[in-house]
């Protein structure tokens, strides 16, 4: 059940300790875009979203790591002037690895943000890199989302029964 636990969980991208997770060593960022950084079906970033990723940009460097088309992110990753992974396959480790590869990355520099257990938080678990969990930013998802999302209820009532992680509060 381990592999299900974020390393963090906080309401929003907006919400985190970004200066903690400097302090701890964490110099490069990987965002998933779909209902972490940008609402399913918003075409660019928000006006709020990029002045966040600018003063981000100041302290990390900043990756879009998402399994969506290469249009949908690569339009966001111009739009924010970052790099980004599309059809990253999460949560296999292929594309995980190649970003640290590329990088030239220990897996204690780098941390996820996503709003899936099931494909950003396995998958970094899975690398061993720091995992943060958000709250997705709207109800709306895609087909395969939304099965996960019904797969990840399941896996939080374990994991609530057990004690070990409950939705809704939020930890860093």
């Amino acid at each position: 059940m381990e592999k299900y636990i974020p390393d963090m969980y906080q309401k929003s991208i907006y919400a985190i300790d970004y200066h903690k997770l400097k302090n701890c060593g964490i110099r490069f960022l990987l965002f998933d875009l779909d209902n972490t950084l940008s609402s399913v079906g918003e075409n660019k970033p928000t006006a709020k979203l990029k002045k966040f990723i600018e003063e981000l940009k100041q302290e990390f460097e900043i990756l879009i790591f998402s399994n969506s088309p290469k249009k949908r992110v690569m339009g966001f990753a111009e739009e924010l002037n970052i790099n980004a992974v599309y059809f990253a396959c999460k949560p296999l480790r292929r594309k995980f690895d190649f970003v640290l590869q590329e990088n030239k990355l220990q897996e204690n520099e780098v941390a996820i943000i996503g709003d899936q257990i099931l494909t950003d938080v396995v998958g970094g678990n899975k690398v061993g890199i720091t995992t943060i969990l958000v709250n997705p930013i709207s109800t709306k998802d895609g087909i395969w989302t939304k099965w996960n999302r019904h797969k990840e209820e399941k896996i939080i009532k374990k994991l609530r029964a057990r004690g070990l992680f409950t939705k809704g509060k939020y930890y860093d």
